[in-house]
């Protein structure tokens, strides 16, 4: 792939989308090895989380058109080598994070994506991609599953800067681009429709009541974490995001 032409989105907007993959993948070696080494890339590369993420979901049972997505991936990489998060000194202290959740975005077995970016002053230091363990009957409460994910990480970033002395002006602010599980977070009456929802995510809920976090609204297009767990993205769109990771080009 040294010599491949280069490409400007990482999933393409115009798969079929269907489950069904007749034809398995001969190599499985060669798919588990670069999607491995793609996972490390992630370190320093945020922007290719969601692909990287749905290539080793099928490291198990891996097909041609899977091979086919891995290959765009590095052809991405290709026509973007000199990008990498950029640190930069930031006087603010102020923690916030945006969440999103892709609700049964998965074809095979209809769970959601979840995925998060804390935010220290302007600086991304922590994100998330990762689908969720159990099925989601609402988009709410797949919204909500996410909203402890990124509290969890929140609260224990909170703990790390208190254990080095550095102490926050406010509570991390938590932005989610769903008006229920918002309202969930500070509504005392647990509806009937939403009983389902197991007890462990009324975490945020404590957290939000005991005023350690702060949740609220944000629209859609506002949204930085659909980089991180939505459907392919156009390529306005998504440089719009990617600018917003901070992954930036960087000096030679």
């Amino acid at each position: 792939m040294e010599d491949c032409k280069p490409i400007l989105t990482l999933v393409s907007t115009s798969k079929s989308g269907s489950p069904s993959e007749p034809d398995p993948l001969p190599d499985l070696i060669s798919f588990r090895k670069l999607s491995g080494a793609l996972k490390y890339l992630t370190i320093t590369r945020p922007d290719l989380s969601y692909a990287v993420n749905m290539l080793c979901q099928s490291m198990h049972a891996s097909t041609t058109t899977h091979w086919t997505d891995l290959k765009r991936v590095l052809r991405f990489v290709k026509g973007t080598l000199q990008f990498g998060l950029h640190i930069s000194k930031s006087d603010s202290l102020v923690v916030h994070a945006f969440l999103d959740s892709d609700w049964g975005g998965c074809l095979v077995d209809r769970k959601s994506t979840s995925g998060f970016a804390v935010y220290l002053g302007n600086n991304m230091i922590s994100w998330v991609c990762r689908k969720q363990k159990t099925l989601a009957r609402l988009s709410t409460e797949a919204e909500y599953k996410g909203l402890v994910d990124a509290s969890a990480d929140a609260t224990w970033l909170v703990s790390l800067l208190a254990e080095m002395g550095v102490w926050l002006p406010s509570p991390p602010r938590l932005w989610c681009d769903n008006l229920g599980a918002t309202y969930l977070c500070v509504n005392l009456v647990f509806h009937a429709r939403t009983k389902h929802v197991e007890i462990d995510y009324h975490f945020v809920r404590n957290k939000v009541a005991s005023r350690d976090l702060a949740v609220q609204f944000i629209s859609t297009k506002d949204q930085l974490a659909d980089i991180f767990t939505t459907k392919a993205l156009g390529s306005s769109r998504f440089y719009f995001l990617h600018d917003k990771l901070n992954v930036v080009s960087l000096p030679p």
